[in-house]
């Protein structure tokens, strides 16, 4: 699909177990641990409010290749090119916090806590943050033992809604969940790269995407104008660090950046989705919830399946990984 991609306080009820997950794996084993992490992000919140959007986009990396299993986080070797190297991953960021996350976890419950459930609830606290739902976990997943440059076949910005729906069908999403995740682009920033042919040449026409507002594409082409650098501009025109639902109303205006963001708005399977969330933010925080614990509990790895990392960025020794009395507790 290219080498970008578009992904850039509510009460939630959910089942005691989820796809092998539970509420409250850590009760016992390290009671402390999601404490530790709220605190982690919130520092660095406290002085990035970009830190939301870049979690998201991890996380939905992260989870739309192999399932949430943390390889995303794997440094590549010089014998191995992991996901990471990956063209659409080469703009997520954020590796450092949740290196300072696992730093903070081993001192007080070593081996306990994985990477891939630390990269699932800190994305969950830096929305809280923002102003999004903050919606319960299941927690106990395991970090994945692969991560291949080749893996990573993720859609790019201007593939159609029915393209991109394929892509999250395949992990057992549904379209209204699609609209929904797709509405993290309320929180975060586009390279001009990813959209500047809707502003200026669009499918070779040599004016801008007449979906687009005009007053929008002149100024965002004044912005991706510099021949050198590669500008970003807000996701949402509107509350661009805000978790709300401007983003869909900013849709029904034609003031999206990205085409596939626009095309929401006019595909018949979408569109009454995002006029619904335009009118509800509730309903859609609530959604949003619903949806960020369905697609956090496909394809994960759990028990012996996968390892619980000391570090995030490369795997266990091959005898830590696979041997079942290295093999943490589980919670009751």
């Amino acid at each position: 699909m290219g080498m970008k991609s578009l992904f850039l306080f509510l009460p939630l009820v959910l089942p005691l177990v989820l796809a092998d997950l539970r509420v409250g794996f850590y009760r016992s084993t390290c009671p402390q641990a999601e404490s530790i992490i709220l605190q982690v992000v919130q520092n660095r919140f406290n002085t990035d409010r970009s830190i939301p959007a870049a979690l998201l986009r991890m996380h939905f990396h992260d989870c739309f290749v192999r399932g949430c299993d943390a390889s995303i986080l794997i440094d590549s070797t010089k014998q191995k090119r992991s996901e990471k190297d990956a063209g659409p991953n080469q703009t997520v960021r954020g590796y450092e916090l949740i290196d300072e996350i696992k730093k903070a976890l081993e001192a007080a419950c070593p081996s306990m806590v994985s990477c891939a459930d630390i990269i699932t609830l800190a994305t969950r606290d830096a929305v809280a943050l923002a102003g999004g739902p903050n919606y319960t976990v299941p927690t106990g997943r395991c970090d994945g033992l692969v991560s291949n440059i080749e893996d990573v076949n993720l859609p790019g910005p201007t593939v159609t809604v029915s393209e991109a729906f394929q892509v999250f069908r395949a992990k057992g999403l549904t379209v209204a969940d699609m609209v929904t995740l797709l509405g993290a682009h309320t929180a975060g920033v586009a390279h001009c790269s990813f959209f500047e042919d809707r502003v200026s040449n669009f499918q070779g026409t040599g004016s801008p995407d007449p979906t687009m507002d005009r007053n929008l594409a002149a100024n965002l082409s004044k912005i991706c104008a510099s021949p050198n650098t590669d500008p970003t501009v807000f996701l949402d025109q509107s509350t661009g660090f805000a978790f709300d639902n401007e983003y869909y109303k900013q849709l029904l205006l034609k003031r999206g950046i990205m085409q596939i963001d626009q095309e929401l708005a006019t595909d018949r399977s979408s569109v009454g989705i995002v006029s619904s969330f335009a009118r509800k933010v509730i309903a859609f925080k609530q959604s949003f919830a619903n949806a960020m614990v369905k697609l956090g509990s496909t394809q994960v790895l759990v028990g012996n399946a996968g390892e619980v990392r000391t570090n995030c960025r490369v795997f266990n020794t091959q005898k830590r990984a696979f041997s079942p009395k290295k093999t943490r507790p589980r919670a009751l």
